[in-house]
């Protein structure tokens, strides 16, 4: 969807969920533009449950044409360095699933469960070109959920390998994209590299780096919506 509508044809008010407060904050300080107002910020909790029973209140509560899954993230190296930013493909619940004799088999494999939400095609196109447009250092592809976060090479290694092109790694996305998607709407998922996937070394971490590029990305959607 081109991003660059007027006020009189804009669409219904976006939804952007985020984990916690500090995130919210992050996209609340970008949101400056002549179309911040159409958007609602929802700190709904860490992990899919928090973020699919806050977006599901949310949602139930108000009118929307969109909703976002935002915040930051680890990057896959080679594919998401700290301080950039992930516009998802699709939605991958990545750990949801069973282990077994012959490894890990996804609750999609053994039938149980949906484990894959695209992204709306045509917004994150649109989102991720005009993100770069305007300078900022963006990819694109599958951003994994996960209910426990990688802490080793070989885990990474796993995942990567479970889901190629795997760009970042968070916690909530399919759980808003659950709620998003039995509501009918289009989803999308924003992600601020934090660290790298993989072992975890909490003083290499760059969360204001991170929340920084997760505000600039804000200021462009308030001057040009989804």
């Amino acid at each position: 969807m081109p991003l660059n509508r007027t006020p009189s044809t804009a669409p219904a008010r976006v939804l952007i969920v985020t984990a916690v407060q500090a995130e919210a904050d992050a996209l609340r300080r970008g949101l400056t533009g002549p179309y911040a107002g159409r958007y609602d910020l929802l700190a709904a909790g860490a992990g899919p449950a928090a973020a699919a029973a806050g977006t599901a209140a949310r949602l139930a509560a108000g009118t929307y044409g969109c909703v976002v899954s935002a915040g930051i993230a680890g990057g896959f190296p080679g594919r998401a360095p700290v301080g950039s930013l992930v516009v998802a493909s699709e939605l991958v619940h990545a750990d949801f699933g069973s282990e077994t004799p012959e490894g890990f088999r996804s609750a999609a494999e053994l039938g149980y469960g949906r484990t894959v939400y695209p992204a709306d095609a045509e917004r994150a196109g649109a989102l991720a070109a005009a993100l770069a447009a305007a300078g900022l250092a963006v990819s694109t592809g599958p951003v994994l959920t996960v209910s426990t976060a990688t802490g080793s090479a070989a885990a990474a290694d796993a995942l990567a390998a479970r889901v190629p092109g795997a760009a970042a790694e968070a916690m909530e996305g399919c759980g808003v994209a659950a709620a998003a998607l039995a509501a009918g709407l289009p989803v999308l998922e924003l992600r601020a590299i934090s660290n790298p996937v993989g072992p975890r070394d909490r003083d290499a971490w760059r969360i204001g780096e991170a929340l920084d590029a997760l505000a600039a990305a804000a200021t462009l959607l308030s001057e040009v919506p989804l």
